[in-house]
C-alpha cells in the first residue's frame, strides 16, 4: 500500500494537471502523467479544488480535531451507558463493582479494561478469584442465629459471642458478612443537656475500683393487663456488673433499705452509693441507716440523669434487649425472665466498655478484669477480688 500523500502535494498535482490542460493534453494523458487514476483525480478535485496549500492543512487540521471531538464524544456517551447499566446510587463494596464489570461488559459488550476505568474498580481486584471458605455458611447461619437472639446487638458484640463460641474470626469478615445479609441495629441519639460537675457527678467521681461507687435507680414497666410494676437495679460501677434487678408491683424506702442489706451482706459495704433525688432514695431513715455503716451518698443534681451515666446506660440496655421485646403476662413471669437476663448480662454478654469482655463472678476473671481496666487507665496495678 503507497504512502498517503500530503495535502500540499495533492494541490501541487491538481495544478499541473490545470497546467496541461491548458496546452491542450486531454485529461487521460494529464491525470497520468501525475501517475493517478481519473476517479482519484476527480475525488482529490472536489476535495481540494480551488484550496491554497495552507487553506488545506488548516482543513485537514480541522478534520482531525473533529475525529477527536466525535471519539470524546463516543466515549462519553459510552461511559453514560455504563453508568445507567449499574445499579442506582454508588457501589462501594469491591464484590459489588466486580458483579457490576460483569454485567456491563456481558450487556454492552464493552471491554473489561473500560467497565473497571468507569466503575473505578481495579482490575487486579477484578480478575482475583474469590475464595469460598469451607466454614463460610456455618458462619453465616452462626451470625444470623445470634443477630436473631440478641436483636439490639451490633457486629462487634457479635464478634466477642462468636469468640466465645469457638470461632477463630475477626470482625472485618463479621462485618462483610453482617453487610452482606443486610443485618443491621438502628439507634436514635437521644438530646444531651449541659452537664454540672456537682458532687454526685459520675464525671467529678469516677469509679476506681470494685466496691468503690455502686448506683441505683428504678426502671418501670407494665404486664399485658397494662398494671405496672417497678424494678429496683444496682450496679457496681467499676465491674458493671448486676448486683441485683429487684422485681415487684411497688418499692418504696424500706424495700430499698432490705435490698442494701442483703447486698452488702453478700459482696460487702461500697464506699459511695449513687442515685438520684427520689423520694426512696433520699428519704430519712435509708439515709441515716447508710451513715451508721459509713457508705457515702452521692446524689446528682435534680433533673440531670446523665450525671448517673453508668446506671443510665444499664437501664437503656435492660429496656432495649429485654424489656422492649417481651411480654410479660403476669409479675412472676416478669420476675424470671428479668432475673435470667441479669445472669446473661453478667455470665455471657461481652461489655464494650471492658473491650468486649464477659462479667463473670470466679476471682481470677474478675482480678483479671481489674488489672486490664487500671492498665487502660495507667493506674497502678493494685486490685482487690473480694
Amino acid at each position: 500500500m503507497g504512502k498517503r500523500a500530503k495535502p500540499e502535494e495533492v494541490i501541487a498535482k491538481l495544478r499541473e494537471v490545470e497546467v496541461r490542460l491548458s496546452r491542450g493534453e486531454t485529461t487521460g494523458q494529464a491525470v497520468r502523467a501525475i501517475g493517478v487514476t481519473e476517479q482519484t483525480y476527480y475525488r482529490r478535485r472536489k476535495e481540494y479544488g480551488g484550496l491554497q496549500v495552507d487553506q488545506a492543512k488548516r482543513m485537514k487540521e480541522l478534520e482531525k480535531e473533529n475525529q477527536r471531538l466525535r471519539r470524546a464524544v463516543s466515549d462519553l456517551t459510552l461511559d453514560n451507558q455504563i453508568l445507567k447499566e449499574v445499579a442506582p446510587g454508588k457501589v462501594l463494596s469491591p464484590s459489588r463493582k466486580r458483579d457490576a464489570v460483569g454485567h456491563v461488559v456481558k450487556v454492552l459488550g464493552v471491554s473489561e479494561r473500560r467497565a473497571c476505568r468507569v466503575i473505578g474498580q481495579h482490575r487486579s481486584t477484578q480478575r482475583k478469584d474469590l475464595i469460598h471458605r469451607d466454614d463460610e455458611d456455618a458462619l453465616t447461619r452462626a451470625i444470623i442465629r445470634l443477630a436473631e437472639q440478641f436483636g439490639r446487638h451490633g457486629y462487634r458484640r457479635i464478634t466477642a459471642l462468636l469468640r466465645n463460641e469457638g470461632w477463630h474470626v475477626n470482625q472485618k469478615r463479621v462485618y462483610r458478612i453482617w453487610r452482606r445479609e443486610g443485618l443491621k441495629v438502628p439507634m436514635k441519639q437521644p438530646k444531651r443537656g449541659r452537664l454540672w460537675l456537682n458532687d454526685g457527678s459520675c464525671v467529678r467521681l469516677r469509679p476506681a475500683h470494685k466496691g468503690h461507687v455502686w448506683s441505683y435507680d428504678f426502671v418501670q414497666d407494665r404486664t399485658h393487663d397494662g398494671r405496672v410494676f417497678r424494678m429496683l437495679c444496682v450496679i457496681d460501677e467499676y465491674t458493671r456488673e448486676c448486683l441485683t434487678i429487684r422485681v415487684k408491683r411497688k418499692l418504696n424506702s424500706r424495700d430499698v433499705l432490705d435490698t442494701l442489706g442483703e447486698l452488702f451482706v453478700r459482696h460487702g459495704a461500697p464506699e459511695h452509693i449513687r442515685s438520684d433525688n427520689g423520694p426512696e432514695f433520699i428519704a430519712t431513715s435509708l439515709r441515716d441507716w447508710l451513715q451508721r455503716i459509713g457508705v457515702k451518698t452521692l446524689y446528682i443534681e435534680p433533673g440531670s440523669p446523665w450525671e448517673n451515666g453508668y446506671c443510665e446506660s444499664f437501664n437503656s440496655k435492660l429496656r432495649d434487649e429485654l424489656l422492649a421485646r417481651e411480654i410479660f403476662y403476669d409479675l412472676r413471669e416478669a420476675q424470671i425472665l428479668i432475673e435470667t437476663w441479669r445472669q446473661h448480662y453478667n455470665t455471657a454478654r461481652p461489655h464494650s466498655s471492658l473491650g468486649y469482655r464477659i462479667l463473670v463472678a470466679r476471682p481470677s476473671v474478675s482480678r483479671n478484669l481489674c488489672l486490664w481496666r487500671r492498665a487502660k487507665l495507667g493506674q497502678p496495678k493494685v486490685c482487690s477480688t473480694s
